[in-house]
């Protein structure tokens, strides 16, 4: 109550200070995250006039993590690298897509007709949740294999021995995925009619045949540009700019588009660090050698894992580990590796032979009183084959040598308990219970079992050598210190490389997951994607950041960016990929331009424009449009898809200067088949579901400003 008295007292000044507070709170959040007081704070984006809010967002991202986690269980070298920087974007173009499609699903009318839902949920399951619900059952004791025998112990609790109450969640779970399941089979039919709506005309069929039956027997010469010498062929910015606006439309950018500098700072251990690690190494394996237990919590502290194994003979690794493995001693401890990634100590445990696989019948009995009246009957001899016959098919399921793998190649997989293995293998031959509860219960027989195999028991001592805290530290004021110096887009473009750091060049926008690696390449800097968040949020045209720090552990790295241009329309010629591209087309275009005027004179013969081009005269039987291997340049195939016969012909292309003389045209013979020409024409149009859901649609991507804060 004191306290209380004590707040009351103070209330006007209290108000006063959170009153102050809150409106600081509310205005530098405007400002440092670009949000308008007023606007829509959890919108994570807008596609036309729908918007996608944070909670689902949020939703959809951990769905995607689950699913990533549950694939990484299930094959881990697979999706060990793979980066969950990715997972934002993915779950934000899953939810474009859905609301384009729901919405254009809702217009159209399109509805999920109950027959549709039981096959895409019963017969024909293709909503991942209805697994997730099954292995829940499972997991409970509740036994079903099928959607069918799911939906009967859910929904007829009663039926199976079951609470309505015991149900009521998974029934609730259930419910919830035929509603998402309606949605699915409601965009997979708006996505099938609207794939429907790409058809080809008999014009467009025609057309695609013409072309192959159409061909030409040509002669040609083919001078490249090759390398261009830079001073020989100058570049002035009218011509930047006119070869800019012949391609311009190339660099044309979804939204608010950002160029960068970016320095990234890979710290490696230092000298100190591998002595440290040296003498970790020795002391390791000194208290190994002294003691029976494991290693001391300080080394632990140290970073030092251990890890005790079991593995067959022919699972040992290969390499020092194994060769120690199979030659040591019991309690023989020895550093079998040690380099600039740190050390592996091994101390030698014993040798065993066990089973490592048994195959066993398995029978799965529902209810409380039913499951010791099968196994009566199996072990009196009732086959299992025979089991459905003698007892309902709804009660029981059997599963018939089933082989257990006791070891695999990671070592001793927990399959079996000990205490179930033992009286497994106790058991004579017997049916026994291996899990019972009120809901039913699991029997098993052994059928067979493997020849007992040697097993080696051992420590795996394992140190992955990181910079330390110093090395870091002193990496950090090395960089803090050039941005303090430079601290300017030009002057941390112009000095970083007498500092000693190299730039990379990348373009970043909305939809960025992170800092890519290699522009265009889908690997990206680990923590990077907080280097994005500042340059859409904070960074302007001429801004430097500060150090950003990737806390991967064993490869830690220091990031920082400089902004030195924006756009929302069109990449400029400024952008630094965009001013190669166009200064090497105009480039080639005055080298055409050149060679044109020196072989025109030439081009009277095929032979004496292929010697003023110190090459032999070529011949393609059977050129096609769009259809040869020997001319791919664009402008060229269409000269000589429209020329006549006869007639030397000097063209300037893309890549090179071409001289070509049509000799034989012809048409050739093969059927028409409208299926065939239907297809080739969907192939080459190639339609985008999402574009042509988005069309003219305005999209807003916010995603960054909900993502990887400082």
């Amino acid at each position: 109550m004191a306290t209380l008295e004590k707040i009351r007292s103070k209330s006007v000044f209290l108000i006063v200070v959170i009153g102050v507070a809150l409106l600081a709170f509310i205005v530098g959040d405007a400002i440092t995250n670009s949000r308008n007081l007023f606007g829509d704070h959890t919108t994570v984006a807008k596609i036309g006039g729908e918007k996608i809010d944070y909670t689902d967002y949020a939703r959809k991202r951990e769905e995607l993590n689950n699913r990533l986690e549950q694939a990484r269980r299930q094959n881990p070298a697979q999706y060990a690298s793979f980066d969950t920087q990715l997972l934002s974007q993915m779950a934000l173009d899953d939810l474009v897509s859905e609301t384009l499609l729901d919405k254009a699903a809702d217009d159209a009318g399109i509805q999920t007709s109950g027959e549709q839902l039981r096959f895409y949920v019963i017969d024909n399951p293709v909503n991942p949740r209805i697994q997730e619900i099954m292995q829940q059952l499972n997991a409970s004791g509740l036994s079903v294999s099928t959607p069918a025998q799911a939906y009967e112990v859910i929904f007829n609790p009663k039926r199976n021995g079951l609470t309505e109450a015991q149900m009521a969640p998974f029934q609730r779970v259930w419910l919830a995925m035929e509603q998402e399941t309606t949605q699915m089979i409601r965009r997979q039919e708006y996505q099938r009619l609207l794939y429907g709506t790409v058809k080809a005309n008999e014009l467009d069929k025609k057309a695609l045949y013409n072309d192959y039956v159409a061909t030409s027997n040509v002669n040609y010469a083919y001078h490249p540009y090759g390398q261009l010498d830079p001073e020989k062929y100058k570049v002035s910015d009218q011509e930047l700019n006119a070869a800019y606006n012949d391609i311009k439309n190339r660099f044309k950018v979804d939204g608010l588009t950002k160029d960068i500098n970016f320095i990234s700072v890979s710290i490696a251990p230092s000298v100190a660090d591998r002595e440290a690690a040296r003498m970790l190494a020795v002391k390791t394996k000194e208290e190994l050698r002294d003691s029976s237990n494991q290693v001391s919590k300080e080394l632990k502290k140290e970073g030092i894992a251990v890890v005790r194994k079991e593995l067959r003979k022919g699972d040992l690794p290969r390499g020092s580990v194994g060769e120690f493995v199979q030659n040591a001693r019991r309690d023989s401890v020895a550093v079998v590796s040690e380099n600039l990634k740190g050390f592996t100590v091994v101390k030698m445990g014993r040798r065993s032979t066990a089973v490592d696989s048994i195959q066993l019948n398995i029978v799965q009995v529902m209810g409380e009183a039913l499951p010791a009246r099968v196994m009566a009957k199996l072990n009196s001899g009732l086959a299992i084959d025979s089991i459905s016959k003698a007892f309902s098919a709804d009660s029981v399921f059997a599963q018939k040598e089933q082989w257990i793998q006791l070891f695999n190649a990671q070592g001793r997989t927990n399959a079996i308990e000990n205490s179930q293995l033992d009286s497994l293998l106790n058991a004579g031959g017997r049916y026994i219970t291996m899990m019972s509860t009120p809901q039913g219960s699991v029997l098993a027989q052994v059928v067979k079992r493997n020849a007992p195999v040697e097993i080696y028991e051992f420590e795996e001592v394992i140190y992955d050598l990181k910079p330390s805290s110093k090395t870091i530290n002193d990496e950090r004021a090395k960089l803090e210190k050039f941005l303090d110096e430079n601290p300017t887009a030009k002057a941390f473009a112009e000095n970083a490389a007498k500092a000693g750091y190299s730039i990379q060049n990348y373009s970043l926008d909305a939809a960025t997951p992170a800092v890519p690696r290699m522009a265009g390449m889908q690997s990206y800097y680990p923590d990077s994607r907080q280097v994005v968040r500042w340059v859409m949020i904070d960074g302007e045209p001429g801004d430097v950041s500060h150090v950003y720090e990737s806390k991967d552990a064993l490869t830690p790295a220091l990031y920082a960016v400089a902004v030195t241009g924006e756009y929302e329309d069109y990449a400029p010629p400024t952008n630094k990929e965009v001013n190669t591209v166009a200064t090497d087309r105009a480039r080639r275009s005055k080298a055409g331009d050149e060679l044109m005027k020196q072989y025109q004179p030439k081009a009277g013969s095929m032979a004496s424009v292929a010697q003023a081009m110190g090459v032999e005269s070529q011949n393609n039987p059977t050129f096609r449009f769009g259809r040869n291997s020997q001319i791919r340049d664009a402008a060229v195939m269409g000269k000589i898809a429209g020329s006549p016969k006869g007639k030397v012909v000097l063209v300037k292309g893309d890549n090179g200067v071409y001289a070509y003389e049509i000799v034989e045209q012809k048409t050739e013979t093969f059927p028409y088949s409208e299926q065939q020409y239907e297809q080739q024409y969907f192939q080459l149009v190639n339609p985008n579901l999402q574009e042509m859901l988005k069309g003219s649609k305005k999209y807003t991507n916010n995603i960054y400003k909900f993502e990887a804060g400082d």
